[in-house]
């Protein structure tokens, strides 16, 4: 499996070099040229220096994600009365989180807040639902059973219902986390107060005609989420060993 990967990953590369050599370098560099600058730029540390600004602004807004969407979804999957509040979520979720922004910048300027605020939205919705669909898909007669053996709703809650709910939960967390990474480079276009991040580099360097560079920029937020991604897998795995 590993090897196949590997033939994959330079299979992808050899064929972005043949189409590098065909267009213009301006519009598509080779693996060459964006492995030097994303060395120089790391070298340097620079990249270093914008990506520990991006992750700080992602793991804000991703963790109050966690803080609301969590609670929010257990809850409206397993109390009756939290379950009107799914109106209101059904109506928010379709927004883009980039729709957010003009008010983002209205109620929390341009500075790191805004920024958290647009990638909380983003991570939000797909956190919650998991949650919910987690803690409604729990089978009834696993709850029967711990009524009948006097368990309290607190006591089934934690040993039934949350237990049950992890693949989902966790699922929601990888999903809610790539979309806080798609939101970063919108969020950091909220004001220029703090000229740092990988999504204020890309831009920058868009802006500069620099494509090896807006590459470069590409790659560490991909070598980020993938790492990220990976974390979150082997605490699924570590977690929920029973899961097929």
């Amino acid at each position: 499996m590993r090897t196949h990967k590997v033939f994959i990953v330079l299979t992808f590369i050899a064929a972005w070099e043949v189409v590098a050599v065909l267009v213009n370098s301006r519009f598509l560099p080779s693996p060459l040229l964006v492995g030097a600058t994303f060395w120089g730029l790391l070298s340097s540390g620079a990249l270093l220096q914008h990506a520990a600004v991006s992750l700080a602004r992602v793991m804000a807004g991703f963790l109050l994600a966690i803080a609301v969407g969590l609670p929010l979804g257990v809850l409206m999957g397993w109390s009756p009365k939290m379950e009107n509040f799914s109106v209101i979520i059904e109506m928010l979720r379709p927004i883009p989180p980039l729709a957010w922004i003009p008010l983002a910048m209205l109620w929390f300027g341009i500075g790191f807040q805004s920024k958290a605020f647009i990638i909380f939205i983003g991570a939000l919705f797909p956190i919650l639902s998991n949650a919910l669909l987690g803690v409604r898909e729990t089978e009834p007669y696993l709850v029967e059973a711990g009524k009948v053996l006097g368990a309290s709703d607190s006591q089934i809650l934690q040993t039934i219902i949350l237990p049950n709910s992890f693949p989902s939960i966790l699922e929601g967390l990888r999903i809610g986390l790539g979309i806080a990474w798609m939101c970063l480079v919108a969020a950091e276009l909220t004001g220029l107060k703090t000229p740092l991040g990988l999504g204020y580099l890309i831009m920058e360097a868009r802006d500069l005609g620099r494509a090896d560079t807006v590459m470069a920029g590409m790659i560490a937020i991909g070598v980020i989420g993938y790492v990220m991604n990976i974390a979150l897998k082997w605490m699924e795995n570590r977690l929920v060993r029973w899961k097929p």
